[in-house]
């Protein structure tokens, strides 16, 4: 199996992932030594996601090579991580998404979770970034968050809790972003900012904005953004690109560009 396996379940593959958690045992899996703490909690995850028991995902934990005292120091962490399906599953329900955009780095408004493997009170479930760029986090307090990546961020945390914890592993995720955002002007049916909340093309931010008016001037769309503390002037023929040309145009848009449509 792949390191990997669980950890991008797949529809079609859940009832082969459901006789794969029961037969754990037979797949000589001995994860201690060769397996992650994280990896642990996404198997925890998604043996939830299947509607196993605790009880059931222990014993199968367990039966795949992990030790007891780890198994149950993961389930105590996805508890108070509020981990569980229902909870996952509501997220997705009302549209929240946590897939990054390309380039993202972390700004005010966001919300991340933050988890410290073994010591769940060093974990924060949900802190938002404030406007000075700071978090606030149990044992160090405040901590500059605002433009680092989230993998940044882990190191600055572990650099920071090391003085507290032993062999300290931190992981950050983001929840909710609502600070990377695009700008729109002109002829489409919403002007205004559109949050980025994954990667997104010119064409697929036009279509966020509502689409282009009948008096859009369609092969003189711009992009606008600071390169270098420059600021450039990228063109994108609407045209040209639903019709499959030009397609180097349609590039991924990045927080804090304009796109103009005369």
């Amino acid at each position: 199996m792949g390191r990997t396996f669980i950890a991008r379940l797949r529809p079609g593959a859940v009832l082969f992932v459901f006789l794969w958690l029961s037969a754990a045992g037979s797949l000589g899996w001995a994860a201690d030594g060769q397996k992650t703490p994280r990896e642990l909690i996404q198997y925890i995850e998604d043996a939830k996601r299947l509607g196993l028991k605790e009880n059931e995902i222990r014993q199968n934990a367990v039966t795949a090579g992990w030790s007891k005292e780890l198994v149950g120091q993961a389930l105590a962490i996805v508890r108070y991580m509020g981990e569980d399906a229902s909870i996952r599953n509501k997220g997705e329900s009302q549209g929240r998404k946590t897939v990054e955009p390309a380039g993202y780095r972390i700004g005010a408004g966001d919300v991340l979770q933050i988890l410290v493997w073994k010591e769940p009170d060093a974990s924060v479930p949900s802190v938002m970034v404030r406007t000075d760029g700071k978090i606030s986090v149990p044992l160090i307090k405040e901590v500059d968050a605002a433009g680092l990546t989230p993998s940044e961020l882990e190191k600055v945390l572990a650099g920071k809790l090391a003085k507290f914890v032993r062999e300290v592993d931190v992981t950050v995720i983001p929840r909710e972003i609502v600070s990377q955002k695009v700008y729109i002007l002109g002829a489409v049916r919403r002007e205004g900012p559109v949050i980025l909340l994954s990667s997104m093309t010119v064409l697929q931010a036009l279509n966020s904005a509502g689409g282009l008016t009948e008096y859009a001037k369609r092969k003189k769309i711009y992009i606008l953004r600071n390169e270098n503390g420059k600021q450039i002037r990228l063109p994108f023929d609407y045209e040209a690109v639903i019709k499959g040309e030009h397609p180097e145009q349609n590039i991924l848009v990045r927080a804090e560009d304009t796109i103009v449509v005369p």
